[in-house]
């Protein structure tokens, strides 16, 4: 077989994992889970993700990886997801020929990088093995295969199912089930029924050593290729290779039906209020900054940043003028001890605030300013902070239902 048309990256991959960006959804994430050592690295690794789909059990005309969730595809989502993880070199996306001009618009529009495209063939297993045709010429250790409609996959499942992979050969993600199995005969009656705790959910993703996967798609046979929707199957019965089941996260789910669209926005929604960036302008674990993001733990989850990376990211905002999908919310933290200086010259010296404030709107960036009575007497500095943490918090829920936090301790 011909390798199906590719378009390769016209830039070098950016790291995004662990420093803001314009457009992000989520703080970035370290991995923390059982097998999975925070920093280690798993080698070369590349993804496919087919996207070729026509979105016919959703029952609309867009394709279910276009459908807009929040205002934005939901294969944005599933990109970004996999853009975090700076150790995934390449990212292939396989959609139809049809689609391809409204994928670039998206990779354009909401800035995606080390982002492939590769034409989609007439089944899931097909347009698989096209975006593993792109990636054969430079060939990854591991290689991810991922649905573009499962957009909430975290950097730690990742690196396990990439992990197993590279000692046994393949390895997947798995879920119990949740309703049992059964198998009818042809009049429609019960055959049998399979016990629930003996078998999983197979879910996405899949990570391969790139040889055992793509020799496998090199032997499937048309039947494989037109019915077949298991990629740890193939490489059992044609690389004899036999894939280490990963338990998977909850949240692996796939959107399927239209009703998971709504389902999906929830979550997205839920995941981005809740999330803080904490940077501060310095690292003594006595500061106020250290002590104020000890409390907004309670309130918030909290992701601890460096001051220069925020600042750098403010200037980007400043230079690129690209549009920010969410907005985001910048709290001025102010701490300051009122019994040494008068409130009234304090608050004028920080009515620049107000200003600034209303030019950054402009650029979807919400800010606030709070002054904090920093009192040296513990118990009214425990008092003011869980004051402050309580106040930050219901801006970050309130300004949007849907926004990445950054705040920002002065």
């Amino acid at each position: 077989m011909e390798p199906g048309p590719c378009s390769r990256p016209a830039e070098p991959g950016i790291c995004v994992s662990g420093s803001p960006g314009a457009g992000s959804a989520f703080p970035a994430s370290l991995p923390s889970g059982a097998g999975a050592e925070p920093g280690s690295r798993p080698g070369t690794v590349a993804a496919v993700l087919p996207a070729g789909g026509c979105g016919e059990r959703m029952g609309v005309r867009t394709p279910k990886q276009f459908c807009r969730v929040l205002e934005r595809p939901l294969i944005s989502y599933t990109l970004q997801a996999l853009e975090r993880v700076c150790w995934i070199k390449d990212i292939v996306v396989a959609v139809t020929a049809e689609n391809m001009e409204a994928m670039r618009s998206i990779i354009q529009r909401y800035g995606h990088k080390r982002i492939s495209l590769a034409e989609a063939g007439a089944t899931r297993h097909r347009s698989i093995f096209n975006g593993l045709k792109a990636l054969a010429e430079d060939q990854p250790d591991v290689v991810i295969i991922h649905d573009a409609v499962r957009p909430f996959v975290e950097e730690d499942i990742l690196l396990r199912v990439v992990t197993a992979a590279k000692e046994h050969g393949a390895a997947g993600a798995i879920r119990p089930l949740v309703s049992t199995v059964i198998s009818p005969s042809a009049d429609g009656c019960l055959e049998h029924s399979l016990d629930r705790a003996k078998h999983r959910a197979s879910e996405m993703p899949q990570a391969f050593l790139f040889d055992v996967i793509y020799k496998a798609y090199q032997q499937c046979s048309d039947y494989d290729f037109e019915f077949g929707t298991e990629c740890l199957q193939l490489a059992l019965k044609y690389s004899h290779t036999k894939a280490k089941l990963v338990e998977g996260p909850p949240d692996l789910w796939k959107v399927t039906y239209k009703r998971d669209l709504h389902a999906a926005e929830s979550v997205i929604k839920e995941k981005i209020s809740q999330e803080i960036c904490v940077v501060m302008n310095t690292k003594d674990e006595e500061s106020a900054g250290h002590l104020l993001k000890e409390v907004l733990k309670k309130e918030l989850n909290v992701v601890s940043s460096d001051f220069q990376e925020i600042q750098k990211f403010l200037s980007t905002l400043e230079e690129s003028g690209l549009p920010l999908l969410y907005p985001v919310v910048v709290v001025l933290v102010h701490c300051c001890d009122l019994t040494l200086a008068p409130l009234a010259p304090k608050m004028e010296s920080l009515m620049w605030i107000r200003s600034l404030a209303e030019d950054m709107k402009k650029r979807n960036v919400l800010l606030s300013g709070l002054l904090l009575n920093y009192s040296k007497d513990e118990q009214k500095l425990q008092e003011s902070f869980q004051q402050g943490a309580s106040i930050i918090a219901a801006l970050v829920k309130e300004r949007s239902s849907a926004l990445a936090g950054q705040l920002l301790l002065a």
